[in-house]
């Protein structure tokens, strides 16, 4: 398998792999693919790895929320 990584593509490469992970990028099934599209650009353009861009994204939504307190375990002894 060929390395995706920026150094060892070009744009094209780039646009071509983009285009392949997303599926039908012309369709406009759901309006999601042209925020996707965005979403990759700067892996396109060579400005981001694919590894940073998708870290960014579920970053993103992370709430931070730790959920209820623990009151106490009740198998101890």
């Amino acid at each position: 398998m060929k390395s995706i990584q920026i150094v060892d593509t070009t744009r094209e490469e780039r646009e071509q792999i983009v285009a392949q992970s997303i599926g039908n990028i012309d369709g406009a099934c759901d309006g999601c693919s042209p925020g996707l599209l965005r979403m990759y650009q700067d892996y396109i353009d060579g400005r981001k790895e694919l590894r940073e861009i998708n870290m960014e994204f579920r970053t993103r939504y992370t709430s931070g929320a730790t959920g209820p307190d623990k009151a106490g375990c009740n198998y101890s002894d």
